[in-house]
């Protein structure tokens, strides 16, 4: 029997998991999912980081020398979460090799509080891939408007990105612009073009709970109709913007000169509404030349009882044109709602930073 996963695998979809821990690393767990879950990737972000270092698990002795250093919180932080990265990065090498680079990847974020500064972001994405210093790591930047710079300008250095916090399809193009422009600084430069890698991070399942919280409180039947449509319309139509802002012969020419396609990826794709199917934002956004990153829960239920299309993007580009149509004839502002993700998601790692900082501290203080 071929499992749901090796299936979705099949048809084109990477499976990343959507978690980074030590115990993960340590105890063989991650080396693990790679045989048993046909997992391919590991993506991280400072909320994951702020769970992993709270439960303290195998972070002791590293904590230790770092306090005896006379280390900060943020450089401990530093320290740490690299350390991680880099050690996860050798057990995915077998991946990337494999793959031509296209999976095999770790992702690793640059710190929230940059998320308005460019120059800041350039600067500690660089910091990050020099720390980390393994090929198959990926650099996490927020698509904010800041952010668009700081890609081109990353890519432009020859290293690899993950964009992350995309919430609309106007913003999605920017990305994909953002990314071509540092193609061809990357190629101006004489960087080997064939080894620069991205994906840009849509993130789903965000779109359907503030969504839904607004048709509820419209509360008619034509509203409650269109619950927990808007975020698959929504990451739907991203691929279709995937499929035509790389469909030009500006890109083909660059193409031709080794130059990788930007993946879409298909992010926060853990079910939040209990009264959806746990699979939903995984089995309904299936197509080749996609990501999806996953919390296990999810993975899990995935494997469990997944039933895998062979493609479940393709061919629903109208009917969900006419989704966020309906949407807005409802008074439901999709640029309204997309800014306030972004926003939100922003803050959101912000807090969770702060956190991170908070726990590392003490953990210092308590090492000395």
């Amino acid at each position: 029997m071929t499992s749901p996963l090796v299936q979705l695998d099949s048809n084109g979809v990477s499976i990343w998991l959507d978690d980074l821990s030590r115990s993960r690393i340590e105890s063989g767990n991650l080396a693990s999912l790679i045989e048993t879950r046909s997992v391919s990737g590991v993506t991280t972000n400072p909320t994951i980081f702020a769970q992993a270092l709270g439960k303290g698990e195998g972070y002791g002795p590293q904590v230790s020398e770092l306090a005896s250093l006379g280390k900060s919180a943020t450089e401990a932080i530093f320290e740490i979460t690299t350390v991680d990265v880099a050690n996860a990065c050798d057990i995915f090498k077998d991946v990337y090799a494999k793959t031509n680079g296209f999976d095999g990847r770790v992702s690793i974020e640059v710190e929230p509080g940059l998320a308005h500064d460019t120059a800041g972001t350039v600067k500690q994405a660089k910091e990050l891939y020099a720390k980390v210093n393994r090929e198959n790591v990926m650099i996490k930047i927020p698509a904010t408007k800041a952010g668009l710079s700081a890609i081109t300008s990353v890519i432009g250095e020859g290293i690899s990105v993950n964009v992350t916090l995309i919430f609309s399809l106007q913003r999605y193009h920017e990305v994909i612009a953002a990314y071509i422009a540092g193609i061809k600084l990357a190629k101006a430069k004489g960087h080997d073009l064939s080894k620069i890698h991205s994906v840009a991070s849509f993130f789903v399942s965000r779109v359907d709970t503030e969504i839904d919280k607004r048709l509820e409180a419209i509360g008619t039947d034509e509203a409650i109709a269109l619950k927990s449509k808007a975020a698959l319309a929504n990451a739907r139509l991203a691929y279709q913007v995937f499929e035509q802002d790389f469909a030009t012969s500006e890109w083909a020419e660059l193409e031709a000169s080794g130059a990788n396609k930007q993946r879409p990826l298909m992010a926060s794709t853990g079910v939040k509404d209990p009264a959806l199917l746990d699979t939903l934002y995984v089995t309904e956004l299936v197509a080749p030349m996609l990501v999806n990153t996953m919390p296990e829960k999810t993975m899990e239920a995935v494997f469990d009882h997944g039933v895998i299309p062979e493609n479940s993007i393709v061919g629903h580009y109208t009917e969900s044109t006419e989704v966020l149509n309906q949407l807005a004839k409802l008074g439901i502002s999709y640029d309204e709602v997309t800014e306030l993700l972004e926003t939100e998601g922003v803050e959101k790692f912000i807090i969770s930073w702060n956190e991170l900082v908070a726990s590392i501290d003490a953990a210092l203080e308590a090492a000395k």
